[in-house]
């Protein structure tokens, strides 16, 4: 009886596990090889509880990406993501990717243009410069979508 119940409670632990990972889709990350700040990047996604799929890709098909994105390239930065059908470009913080997922606009997607200091993966220290995370509307209209104060 006893072994019975820990084998429910673990089913249950493994099931609601799998849950919390269906729930939360997977980010598909173009970088090129060479690049750290990607990389750092995407072990913040990851530490964040995104499971993260990158593919090294040349520099051509990088910028064609970022091309098809339909962003404007005054958004653009070192590598281009894509979650649940939006775009993420450059070095966007969890937390607003989990805000774009759960409030769902109808956009292309986010943007944190430039790779700016403080920035997920663009850590030095405790140096932040501000910077803003852009939403991009489907007519590539742009609006403020989150800004993080610089020190």
């Amino acid at each position: 009886m006893k072994s019975t119940l820990m084998a429910g409670g673990l089913l249950f632990a493994m099931a609601a596990t799998a849950t919390a990972q269906e729930a939360t889709p997977a980010i598909d990350v173009l970088k090129q090889v060479s690049c750290g700040c990607c990389g750092g990047w995407v072990v913040a996604m990851q530490e964040a509880g995104f499971t993260v799929n990158v593919q090294d890709v040349s520099g051509e098909e990088l910028y064609a990406a970022k091309e098809a994105s339909g962003f404007s390239d005054d958004l653009w930065a070192c590598h281009t993501a894509s979650v649940a059908g939006y775009t993420v470009e450059g070095h966007v913080p969890a937390r607003e990717i989990t805000r774009l997922l759960e409030e769902g606009p109808e956009a292309l997607g986010i943007a944190t243009p430039g790779m700016p200091t403080g920035s997920p993966g663009m850590e030095y220290g405790n140096e932040r410069e501000a910077f803003d995370v852009v939403l991009v509307n489907l007519d590539q209209s742009q609006q403020i979508f989150a800004s993080y104060p610089g020190n």
